[in-house]
């Protein structure tokens, strides 16, 4: 059986594909001399892998959690006769860090980003028959040049670090496609004015066509737009006068079905996307002209036995059922970019997400690495773009330590770079302890991990409307005037397991009994409740991750706890507001 065997990117699928993952063969490079030595060409693999778990993951088959600084993977593939007259592009969803790809002994490109996926035309390299294809694989998570996210820097995980994933953790895939095709697209809706906006951007030879965008609703199709493309982009202006939105507790969703025509043939892609607006006002956050409170939670995305990889989809849907069920709406994507299908969910359920990206690990003193993050990050924008779940993008973490000129010019850069690719989602320039004079945010947000008493002291002064001794993270923050929502993105971390071993970690004291738990808990959550000043929170965190124990769940799913707290936490998550009230 084939693992992940579902379509890698439900937001963008063509019927004519094929999925690459399974049993692959794998070597490792511990002198990054494969190359030299052009291990591409042939040589001995002496381990086989499967296909897209790491190779520190137990469904990886391999389980070496060591340092590797390069792998190499290899397996054999044909192409179905259907496709005879097609071009054929190899995909991979993320692959960490560095990946050169070679088919046939031949090289066939490059991509630099742990996170984000690329795309290869492979048809000139292909034979009649079997083909082979080779994929290098260098990961250095010490360097300080790529963003790593939570990946530990130590041979062991502590503290809030955890194990690494090396290479290939994302589907690998095929696909068919005229050689006019379409190579991207972006939908924007524009709820105001009841309209979507539909871009398209030319793929391979280019040639003029005629490009139709039919949308449906239910099986029904409800609307239709048509445009000419001749090697640009072409754009949509589709009236939607009765459009549904999409919102939690009500996510609906439309099919969209793009087609180009050329005299190549005809290009069909099937995809999605939800009317939806997001903005930031005043103090206060908007979701279709109604005012939001969000109710977060953190996600870090890691798994017991794939690491950065879920074990199937159903995983996916189940860590989003588990958030909703203690009474959160959203989360905090947190030092990781979750893999689209994971997105998808999220669109389908109504589940509010705040994209981010790794960036620890990341030097951004350095303008080699920070050159690394921005490339990385104009990507993950380009990718995620048409999913309503995504309510606003946050690109850095924690970044006190980078005082600098450079780093300061880095974050004004991020931001207005944010706010020129997608001008209508919110942007944060750095979550938590730092924001820059002059950089940008279009929300002030900290992180607080006090208890429930010095919470309220800390916050006393934000809930007076006294701005100008509002808490702060540095005393080199910029601090808070008052003029945009006020976002509490992490706060809590209360270490709790029942299981524990004496070698685990979270925040501040722990308490002894799960009513002592409960009680901190609902304090924690009612004290920002009832500050009028704050638009929102996020806990940390929604799972246990290895030796990090702060969370409402084990890390393998289990419930942590007994049926009667789970409700009191759920109906804390749930309280009355009193935001601007």
């Amino acid at each position: 059986m084939i693992p992940r065997p579902e379509h890698p990117r439900p937001d963008r699928m063509r019927a004519e594909w094929l999925n690459l993952n399974g049993e692959w063969d794998f070597k490792f490079d511990p002198g990054v001399s494969g190359y030299e030595r052009n291990w591409e060409a042939g040589t001995s693999f002496d381990r086989k892998i499967v296909v897209p778990f790491c190779m520190e993951s137990a469904l990886g088959g391999i389980g070496h959690k060591d340092f590797m600084p390069a792998v190499w993977y290899r397996r054999t593939f044909s192409i179905p006769e259907s496709w005879k007259g097609s071009r054929v592009l190899f995909h991979v969803g993320a692959c960490d860090f560095f990946t050169r790809v070679f088919i046939n002994g031949s090289f066939a490109g490059d991509h630099s980003g742990g996170y984000t996926p690329f795309s290869l035309d492979i048809t000139s390299a292909l034979r009649r028959g079997r083909n082979t294809v080779v994929i290098e694989a260098r990961d250095d998570v010490r360097g300080g040049l790529q963003p790593a996210g939570k990946q530990c820097t130590a041979f062991a995980s502590h503290g809030c670090s955890y194990t690494r994933t090396t290479g290939i953790w994302q589907t690998v895939w095929l696909e068919a496609v005229p050689k006019s095709h379409i190579a991207h697209f972006k939908v924007a809706a524009d709820v105001d004015n009841m309209r979507v906006r539909i871009t398209a951007f030319p793929g391979g030879d280019r040639a003029a066509g005629a490009l139709e965008a039919a949308i449906f609703a239910g099986g029904k199709q409800v609307a239709v737009g048509k445009a000419a493309m001749s090697g640009a982009p072409a754009s949509l202006s589709i009236a939607m006068p009765d459009a549904e939105l999409w919102a939690p507790g009500r996510p609906f969703m439309y099919d969209l079905e793009l087609r180009l025509v050329t005299r190549h043939g005809k290009d069909t892609v099937k995809s999605c996307f939800g009317m939806r607006k997001i903005h930031a006002e005043g103090r206060k956050l908007f979701l279709n002209n109604k005012p939001l409170y969000m109710r977060t939670v953190l996600d870090q995305g890691f798994y017991p036995d794939g690491i950065y990889t879920a074990p199937s989809e159903s995983a996916l849907i189940r860590d989003i059922k588990l958030s909703m069920d203690m009474g959160f709406n959203g989360a905090r994507l947190h030092q990781k970019v979750f893999e689209p299908a994971f997105l998808h969910q999220a669109d389908r359920m109504g589940y509010l997400v705040w994209g981010e990206a790794g960036n620890w690990g990341c030097d951004i003193n350095q303008p080699l690495a920070a050159g690394n993050f921005v490339d990385e990050w104009m990507n993950i924008l380009e990718r995620d773009f048409n999913h309503p779940s995504i309510i606003g993008w946050c690109p850095l973490n924690e970044t006190s330590g980078h005082q600098g000129a450079f780093p300061r010019w880095l974050h004004a850069h991020l931001y207005r770079l944010n706010k020129a690719l997608d001008p209508d989602r919110p942007a944060i320039d750095s979550s938590g302890y730092m924001h820059y004079p002059g950089a940008g945010s279009d929300l002030y947000d900290v992180h607080n991990y006090s208890a429930p008493a010095e919470l309220r002291r800390e916050f006393a002064a934000l809930k007076a409307g006294d701005w100008a001794r509002a808490f702060k993270n540095n005393s080199q923050d910029i601090g808070y005037a008052g003029d945009k929502p006020y976002f509490v993105s992490e706060f809590g971390g209360i270490g709790w397991n029942p299981r524990s071993k004496g070698n685990d970690w979270g925040y501040g004291t722990r308490p002894s009994t799960e009513k002592e738990f409960v009680e901190r808990y609902v304090k924690t959550v009612r004290t920002l409740l009832d500050n009028p000043a704050i638009c929102g929170w996020c806990y940390t965190q929604l799972t246990d991750v290895e030796q990090e124990v702060n969370g409402l769940y084990y890390y393998d799913r289990g419930r942590k706890f007994s049926p009667a707290a789970a409700r009191a936490i759920r109906d804390a998550n749930m309280g009355k507001t009193k935001h601007l009230a």
